[in-house]
């Protein structure tokens, strides 16, 4: 090689003789042939070889080029055939040339090549606790609050530059070396086409294998089970951050460390490393925005929203040539369709909470599952008020321009509050409308008290110390609080004789067994409230019942021998009361004669 570089560099002037010039690049170009003819009979590669041997090989691709051109120079005589010759094999020599210095490129790009680690990204990105997508568990409603609020404090940090080398920097060198050599044989589209099919191996390998993301059909999404769904569509929000954020930041920064300088190049190249495999991503996005909606698929919706209007900036960022419309009008329209999506989810929330109804009552007047769900989704809710208040702007209820009026509360006009709070608002009615409807469903009245107190309860207790808080304010939680809802079902007579006395203690004693067997199976599940219920029936009973006692004991010497209970006997069973299991007192026990 050093030979042939000495000897073509010693032309420098053709010779005066055509015929002369001409003897004398055959013999040039007959030992150029031979030595690329054995650099290609060598397995090695030319850049594994050392980078003085790649400068040499470089070297001489220069100084057929310059041959090349001179030759083409020469003037059209009797000689023209031979110059046609010589120009043919020339131009061979450089072709068999730019071959190798294509794969020479291959092995290059794949010898350097570098992944950006997602556990590292992850944990720059979103914090400690969301390293990769597997730590993504699929809470309950009312377990996303602290998860959410995480990830609010992690995107503080939104603005940083998360660009790094896809390449070594130490293979730039060699691949901008070659992409000079070939742009300057004007073939820098084969350049292009050989940079760009191994980048975008390197993406696909990238999402596919170190992401783990899987090419799912429209069909496929459709067809998938809501569980694996959620779980996909976690993933698909870690990833797309992960590949906007860094893959394709990186990926149009080595496109214009390596094309830039050859005008437009680097823009369009950068659009055809990407387009497919972005393609596959949004294909995702697509398939959910056009899917089946639900209430339990709301908070997924906005999460899957809010990534995608973060990232609605850097996709704008990085398609910025027209080519780009391709994909920043499709990122665009699925930011928009899942919006909508979401929207309507929550907007028509009412009317599945309306719809849900019952032939039969809840078991022992306990907490219902309805009010469970729908308590812990409208907390929930709270945590997306910022995204859904934006989504509903535009959004008028039937008859906004009316009051919201609470009971023993003030109106409210729902021109003073946020889009979500009036949907909020209109939700909590239609809560409480469906749960007296619930309670009609028992026929005995006490119990109907006991179910809508428990549920009222529960209402209250989810709304304490949040964000709703301040929004029903402290008198509507006080008024929800009372506990003074059950009627008294034992009665304790004033006026009686004595016969009717042992009578009407027999009578009570009677009714009162049958009390304890019914409302020993009515469920309380808060225990504060259950001790407060039975110390206040207890406090009544029992007051009522001791007064009757010592009258009828002082008035008509009724002893205790006719009293089937003592006062401290129904002290201790009234605490058996609400605690969800009937039961029934000792049958052994009877009224002596």
């Amino acid at each position: 090689m050093m030979d042939l570089e000495s000897q073509l560099s010693a032309i420098v002037a053709i010779p005066q003789s055509n015929a002369q010039a001409l003897s004398e690049f055959d013999k040039q170009l007959k030992k150029a042939e031979e030595k690329f003819v054995r650099w290609e009979s060598r397995d090695l590669m030319i850049w594994d070889s050392s980078p003085v041997e790649a400068s040499k090989y470089l070297k001489g691709i220069e100084e057929i080029q310059s041959l090349i051109e001179t030759i083409g120079g020469l003037s059209a005589d009797e000689y023209g055939k031979k110059k046609k010759n010589l120009l043919y094999r020339a131009n061979s020599v450089l072709k068999l040339a730019m071959s190798r210095l294509e794969d020479e490129l291959i092995q290059i790009l794949l010898q350097y090549k570098q992944c950006a680690d997602p556990g590292h990204m992850s944990f720059r990105l979103f914090g400690v606790d969301q390293i990769g997508y597997d730590s993504f568990s699929l809470p309950s409603i009312d377990e996303r609050s602290s998860e959410l609020s995480s990830e609010k404090n992690n995107n503080s940090n939104e603005s940083e530059d998360y660009v790094v080398d896809l390449v070594h920097p130490l293979g730039i060198p060699h691949i901008k070396s070659i992409a000079n050599v070939m742009f300057a044989s004007n073939i820098g589209d084969e350049f292009c086409h050989a940079f760009v099919n191994m980048r975008k191996e390197a993406f696909n390998e990238y999402l596919f294998d170190v992401l783990g993301w899987q090419k799912f059909s429209i069909e496929d999404v459709h067809m998938m089970e809501w569980t694996s769904l959620n779980s996909e569509m976690k993933k698909w929000n870690w990833i797309m951050k992960i590949v906007v954020r860094v893959y394709l930041a990186s990926e149009k920064r080595l496109c214009e460390k390596i094309l830039g300088e050859f005008g437009s190049f680097s823009s369009f190249w950068f659009l055809e490393t990407t387009m497919d495999t972005m393609g596959c991503l949004l294909n995702f996005g697509v398939a959910i925005a056009i899917g089946a909606r639900s209430p339990e698929k709301l908070f997924s919706f906005l999460d899957m929203y809010d990534v995608l209007a973060n990232l609605r900036s850097y996709i704008d960022a990085l398609f910025t040539e027209d080519a780009g419309c391709v994909i920043r009008n499709q990122f665009h329209e699925i930011v928009k369709s899942l919006g909508n999506l979401a929207k309507t989810t929550f907007v028509d929330f009412g009317n599945v909470i309306a719809s849900n109804t019952s032939a039969s009552p809840f078991s022992g007047g306990g907490i219902h599952p309805l009010i469970r769900y729908v308590m812990n989704f409208i907390k929930t809710v709270t945590d997306y008020s910022d995204t859904l208040n934006l989504l509903l702007k535009d959004q008028h209820m039937e008859g906004s321009a009316a009051e919201i009026k609470f009971e023993d509360q003030k109106c409210i006009s729902p021109l003073t509050l946020s889009p979500t709070s009036v949907h909020v608002l209109s939700i909590i009615g239609i809560l409480k409308s469906n749960l007296e409807s619930r309670s009609k469903l028992y026929h005995n009245e006490a119990l109907q008290h006991v179910f809508m107190m428990n549920n009222l309860h529960y209402m209250v207790q989810k709304i304490k110390n949040t964000r709703l808080e301040i929004l029903f304010g402290d008198e509507w939680i006080r008024t929800q609080k009372t506990v003074s809802l059950l009627r008294d079902d034992i009665r304790v007579p004033h006026f009686l004789s004595k016969k009717s006395s042992k009578n009407r203690l027999k009578t009570f004693t009677v009714a009162f067994e049958e009390v304890y067997k019914i409302q020993t199976g009515w469920y309380v599940p808060d225990h504060e409230l259950r001790e407060d219920l039975q110390i206040s029936t207890a406090h009544n009973v029992i007051h009522a019942y001791r007064n009757f006692v010592e009258r009828v004991s002082v008035k008509y010497k009724i002893t205790d021998k006719y009293m089937k209970y003592t006062v401290d006997d129904m002290e201790e069973h009234l605490l058996d009361l609400f605690e969800g299991s009937p039961r029934l007192l000792n049958k052994a026990s009877t009224c002596r004669k």
